[in-house]
């Protein structure tokens, strides 16, 4: 399994023994030295794990998690710090962490910790925002400019795994995978139901969030986005 992490560690020379030791292990890591570059890898790049100092320059750990979690980014994270008390584990557990570890910790510790939540992704993020549309799998909602869309099934799970992959390309057959399982569908399927979710998620609206990518797959992302 390749793991693909991010770390977000001030303390330089913490970071480059961190990291010499993941990328030992197999795990490719991306390396951001304050909380605003952090959040801005992240929302750049598709990470399986993100490694979070709490007491970081410019924004954070915990505002750098919650802004994650509003953005509707379902990343595991993994929360380091020197404190230790209830309170301040309770803090990161709410500003959407998903695992805390305690300064000073093994290495072999740390590394366990992020193949674990590497298998999985985030339960935290409670809904996706882009541009006007909300979609909320908690509650198995969708909403574009206040109005509720009404979708099948199969249509709920294409918009559903298109926003938890955005701004990044849904390749096709992966799309396939994740709406029908090994039940693959025939050839036209899939276009039958993008059709029909367009219809209803994009036509009755001022622009179109979902844009197709010939001869790869979809992307739903805002019209700024490029």
């Amino acid at each position: 399994m390749n793991i693909y992490a991010l770390l977000v560690e001030d303390d330089l020379d913490l970071a480059a023994s961190l990291i010499d030791y993941l990328e030992l292990e197999g795990i490719t890591c991306d390396h951001a030295a304050n909380g605003t570059h952090g959040l801005q890898l992240a929302r750049e790049s598709h990470y399986d794990v993100i490694v979070l100092d709490v007491m970081l320059p410019k924004l954070d750990g915990l505002g750098l998690c919650a802004s994650l979690r509003r953005d509707g980014l379902d990343v595991p994270v993994l929360m380091i710090t020197a404190r230790d008390s209830l309170d301040d584990k309770i803090e990161g557990f709410e500003s959407g962490t998903d695992d805390y570890l305690v300064k000073p910790f093994a290495l072999r510790e740390l590394l366990l910790r992020v193949q674990a939540l590497a298998k999985r992704r985030s339960g935290q993020p409670r809904r996706y925002v882009i541009e006007d549309l909300e979609v909320d799998p908690e509650n198995h909602q969708a909403v574009r400019g206040g109005k509720s869309i009404e979708l099948s099934p199969k249509e709920w799970a294409l918009l559903e795994y298109m926003v938890k992959v955005s701004p990044h390309v849904a390749l096709r057959e992966e799309i396939q995978r994740a709406v029908w399982g090994e039940a693959l569908p025939d050839s036209n399927s899939l276009k039958v139901h993008m059709h029909n979710l367009r219809r209803k998620v994009d036509k009755p609206f001022s622009f179109p969030l979902i844009k197709t990518i010939p001869g790869v797959g979809f992307v739903i992302k805002g019209s700024r986005e490029v």
